[in-house]
């Protein structure tokens, strides 16, 4: 019998032999291979792009967000939201620990841990599922998930409730981004502050110093007074990035004209390709990080405004992430607090 792929390959089922990521369907038996690792699940945090449509579906057609993960989970064997691509990570505990694994004699059963990848490629077999914190994107699951010999997860630090760590580590490529891209001196602007782009205003503010510029739009009044409470930006329009004629606007006040030199769009609604690429200058960089983004819009906007400014999709693993995540949050207590009250569920104070 051949050995199971390391990429996860052998649970591709439609079709077979693909990367998981791409196959409709997985082979989610909840029992651990040799080289594979079985988690207990105990909560899917969907992503932001992804929540927001399973509640607009929800509104629209009367299908809970609990029926429609349970569906999407039963129907493919993992959670990929079959409108954005997109899906999540989790959290669970270890259950089981195949010999030729590489973390074989040093992952203990029963480790709290999250993955660092997304549950698009993650065999999942939920047993039942719980609440479902809007306010988190949070699912509460029972559940088995099989992590592959190159599945990227992360125990969880002893320094945080677990609802902050999953949270810092789903978004962690974002901010890691921002510190390796960010220079002194340079203006970068962020576009949407939820929790990917408070750490990422941490990050730029970090970064470019006191002798750079951090801007963030938000279209939501309490989202920008909260980015705004934390200091890390110099300003903070309320603005929908849907405009783009109205964020052109604020940007070139903002900069005498000049532009940013990063804009890191960590939206989580479509249609903001086209003022991310108006507001950064024609040598900058435009860092895509949001599910929602639209290549081809990105693409032939920027062709169409005659831009040629380098537009990248942000690779949610950046070597070191999810430690910098939580560093950020070290560093900077009050953004901890924040993360704490968006990271606690519903009626429950943050741990």
């Amino acid at each position: 019998m051949t050995a199971p792929h390391p990429f996860g390959l052998h649970r591709s089922l439609e079709p077979r032999g693909v990367l998981p990521q791409i196959a409709r369907r997985l082979d989610a038996t909840p029992r651990a291979l040799e080289n594979e690792i079985a988690v207990s699940v105990r909560a899917l945090s969907i992503d932001s792009a992804s929540f927001r449509q399973l509640r607009e579906t929800e509104a629209s057609t009367g299908e809970s967000v609990r029926d429609q993960v349970a569906r999407i989970v039963g129907e493919r064997g993992k959670m990929q939201n079959p409108v954005t691509g997109s899906g999540g990570m989790l959290l669970g505990e270890v259950a089981e620990v195949g010999p030729a694994h590489p973390a074989a004699g040093a992952l203990s059963v029963g480790t709290p841990i999250a993955t660092l990848v997304s549950l698009t490629l993650t065999p999942l077999h939920l047993e039942s599922i719980g609440a479902v914190h809007a306010a988190t994107e949070r699912v509460d699951v029972t559940g088995t998930a099989i992590l592959f010999a190159r599945t990227l997860y992360a125990r969880l630090p002893d320094d945080f409730p677990e609802g902050v760590a999953l949270a810092a580590f789903d978004v962690a490529g974002a901010p890691a981004g921002v510190l390796r891209d960010a220079r002194p001196g340079e203006t970068v602007l962020v576009i949407g502050t939820g929790k990917a782009g408070l750490l990422c205003l941490a990050a730029a503010r970090e970064k470019v110093g006191s002798s750079g510029r951090v801007l963030a739009v938000e279209p939501g009044v309490a989202a920008a007074e909260r980015a705004r409470s934390l200091g890390f930006a110099d300003a903070v329009y309320t603005i929908d990035a849907r405009d783009p004629v109205a964020m052109l606007e604020a940007v070139e006040a903002a900069t005498q004209g000049r532009l940013a030199d990063l804009v890191v769009n960590v939206a989580n609604a479509s249609g903001t390709e086209s003022a991310s690429v108006l507001c950064a200058k024609d040598d900058g960089t435009v860092l895509f990080f949001g599910m929602a983004t639209s290549f081809s819009a990105a693409a032939l906007g920027a062709e169409g405004l005659a831009k040629p400014t380098k537009l990248a999709i942000g690779n949610g693993f950046v070597p070191g992430h999810d430690r910098a995540a939580l560093d950020l949050l070290r560093r900077h207590p009050a953004l901890a607090r924040a993360f704490a009250g968006l990271s606690a569920p519903a009626g429950r104070a943050p741990e």
